[in-house]
């Protein structure tokens, strides 16, 4: 830790907290510049909608690491974000520098944007055992915003050969309604 608080958690579980913090804005200062790699590089039909799309997710996500960052500072520690520190210590994957269509992009994005909503949980579980609301907070906050923001993201696959064979083998469909 860097910086003094006076925010009743002890120093280790505060330092626990900022790492985990910290490994969250790495994460999304790189899924940031991956969905706004999408919007520079979207071809295809759809366009207009996709590449506004990616620029409100990119956004978000922007905010989100604004806000990891702020929290960690709260409890004492130094956020690391620079795009160097990103680059190491985030969880995802490096963009497919291949995809141009709307629908490789789209499929990218769902992908990463998945993986930063799993971690999102994963913090909120272990913020719960932490013993901390606050942050737990700000991560329930944020995987809202981003469930959401994948929803719309698949919701540019639905009717794709892909997605269909994916959708009758994943949905389990209430007894009495039509199949998907």
């Amino acid at each position: 830790m860097k910086f003094p608080s006076h925010i009743s958690l002890s120093q280790e579980t505060r330092e626990e907290l900022i790492e985990l913090l910290n490994t969250c804005l790495a994460t999304a200062i790189d899924l940031h510049w991956q969905v706004k790699q999408a919007h520079w590089n979207v071809r295809g039909r759809q366009f207009i909608s996709r590449h506004e799309l990616f620029d409100t997710v990119a956004d978000h996500v922007r905010k989100h690491a604004d806000e990891f960052a702020e929290r960690a500072g709260a409890l004492g520690g130094y956020a690391e974000g620079t795009i160097r520190l990103a680059a190491r210590n985030s969880e995802l994957d490096e963009y497919d520098l291949k995809a141009i269509s709307g629908e490789e992009h789209v499929r990218a994005l769902v992908d990463r944007v998945s993986t930063y909503a799993a971690s999102i949980r994963q913090g909120i579980h272990r913020g719960e055992k932490l013993d901390d609301p606050v942050t737990v907070d700000l991560f329930t906050r944020i995987l809202g915003e981003i469930e959401q923001d994948l929803w719309f993201l698949e919701s540019h696959l639905y009717g794709s050969p892909q997605a269909s064979r994916t959708a009758s083998t994943s949905v389990e469909v209430p007894e009495g309604l039509p199949p998907v």
